[in-house]
């Protein structure tokens, strides 16, 4: 990146000019890849400077006991004091934070002390050392210049330096700053240099590309099922309530911002297992694609890496916002009622108190018992939108079948959707994709056996039968567990997840990527 400043570098920039005046310690902190090196590299032009690095420490260190990173950066930065440098700079600083800082590093809190050590140093000698770092560390610093997210004009600058002076006014840079508020300096730089040769270049072609290379979910979409919300039947409130108060702020940038519009900070999706809670999730997955994120059943509360992992999913998302964490079969998460600190880092997310674009975050929650969630979690004004999912009726369920048999071979013949609806009272639209599975079942069972081949749709009813059973089965499983099973031998967290598989004619790994029994439409 070249020297020249865009306007929040500059204003960064002037803070620090200020903060030097004086003696002793000041921190430059912004994210990576914002342009510290740069900025850095404009101070002390008219005085003795000296600048330091990573690759000094390294090459200093060599002299050292290798746990010795507190001495080796002390000297270093004292020893350049002492040779009359008015002002030292020492760029990376977290590189070292990151080793001592971390919680395998034997030394915990050493590192406290040789930067104590070197702020008197300088301030004592009337000089000034400079050290830029990441924003998430420099809280051990008082004296902390930092440096905000780009703004649109900072966006301009870039473009107009990466792609060249004409092409920004033939963009939408409002546009793409509204669809990716937080990307870097050298995020920018990098997408530029691969769009420069493109001279039909256009927003929608940035926006795009933004979206394949610089902003990326935690979800493999080529893993989930490709379903639309349309395809969901008899909940159509439901659908525009979903249309209306996520997708529209998220579609429509343009729109948003000159209307104040803001997806819901906080939904819940209330509904028995098998009524499409997980498919719209998936929906929403390939519909906003990098502006999804999920936590379900492969993140397991309790576990070692259960928050660090929860942490970089609501930090990736925090880079992309606006954006969703859908967080599926919520109630399994807070069941046995021990995840505390997970039920208040949601509370401090859903409060918007960490950061701006924590505000930005809408986050989504499925549930089957509602009950099993902390009441201040779901209380008015944390979730703002509550919808229900329900079991389909008569016209839905009549919907649904037609829907799934005009994909059937024509030799099954003609059948009966109708009497099929009518039959399938009570049963959810997942129970309905394994009466057709498994009706289909039974119709090879006897063309393999040489039977005569009945109507399709006695297949279908007799697989009707059969799934309630299975649910009959669950229910009876469930009670047993409820009176004792759980809690001796099986733990909460898992009963649930069996219980829900049971019912919903699924198994054990049928889950928010399979396409097996769970939660489809």
């Amino acid at each position: 990146m070249g020297l020249t400043l865009s306007p929040t570098q500059q204003k960064a920039r002037k803070a620090l000019v200020a903060a030097i005046t004086g003696p002793g310690l000041v921190a430059l902190a912004a994210e990576s890849g914002m342009g510290r090196t740069t900025i850095l590299g404009t101070l002390g032009a008219d005085t003795k400077t000296v600048r330091l690095d990573i690759r000094d420490f390294m090459a200093a260190l060599g002299r050292h006991h290798p746990l010795a990173l507190e001495e080796t950066w002390h000297e270093l930065v004292a020893t350049a004091l002492t040779r009359d440098a008015q002002l030292v700079l020492f760029d990376d600083f977290e590189s070292i934070l990151n080793v001592c800082l971390g919680h395998m590093y034997p030394r915990t809190n050493l590192l406290w002390g040789a930067i104590e050590s070197v702020s008197r140093i300088a301030h004592d000698a009337g000089r000034s050392v400079v050290v830029s770092m990441d924003k998430r560390t420099c809280g051990m610093i008082s004296g902390c210049v930092k440096m905000g997210s780009l703004t649109p004009e900072d966006y301009a600058h870039f473009l107009g330096v990466f792609l060249g002076a004409d092409r920004p006014g033939r963009l939408d840079v409002g546009r793409i700053h509204r669809f990716a508020r937080k990307l870097t300096a050298r995020a920018l730089e990098t997408s530029c240099t691969a769009l420069r040769e493109k001279r039909d270049l256009d927003t929608d072609g940035f926006v795009e590309y933004l979206r394949v290379h610089q902003l990326a979910t935690n979800v493999d979409l080529g893993e989930v099922e490709a379903v639309a919300l349309d395809e969901l039947k008899g909940v159509d409130d439901v659908i525009q309530a979903l249309e209306a108060n996520l997708v529209l702020p998220f579609e429509e940038p343009t729109l948003a911002t000159e209307l104040g519009l803001k997806p819901k900070r906080g939904v819940l999706l209330v509904g028995p297992p098998g009524t499409g809670k997980t498919t719209i999730g998936r929906a929403l997955a390939h519909r906003l694609k990098s502006k999804f994120f999920l936590i379900d059943g492969t993140v397991v509360g309790g576990t070692p890496n259960f928050f660090a992992t929860v942490h970089r999913i609501f930090e990736a998302a925090k880079h992309n916002a606006p954006s969703i964490v859908f967080i599926d079969d919520s109630d399994v998460l807070f069941e046995d009622g021990s995840d505390h600190g997970f039920y208040r880092y949601l509370l401090t997310m859903l409060d918007g108190i960490e950061s701006e674009s924590a505000g930005r975050i809408c986050l989504m929650m499925t549930a089957m018992d509602v009950a099993s969630l902390p009441p201040a979690l779901v209380r008015s004004g944390r979730v703002e939108l509550w919808l229900e999912m329900r079991l389909p009726d008569a016209d839905a369920r009549q919907a649904i079948l037609t829907q799934r048999c005009a994909s059937l071979p024509a030799s099954v013949g003609p059948v009966d959707v109708a009497r099929l609806a009518a039959a399938s009272e009570g049963l959810t639209g997942a129970d309905l994709k394994r009466v057709i599975e498994d009706g289909m079942l039974l119709l090879g069972y006897d063309r393999a056996r040489h039977q005569p081949q009945r109507p399709a749709v006695d297949y279908f009813v007799q697989a009707v039968e059969a799934v309630r059973a299975n649910k009959q089965r669950y229910a009876a499983a469930s009670n047993r567990g409820r009176m004792g099973v759980r809690g001796k031998n099986i733990p909460p967290m898992v009963f649930q997840q069996m219980a829900r598989a049971m019912e919903s004619g699924g198994t054990m790994i049928d889950g928010f990527f399979g396409d097996a029994g769970g939660d489809e439409p």
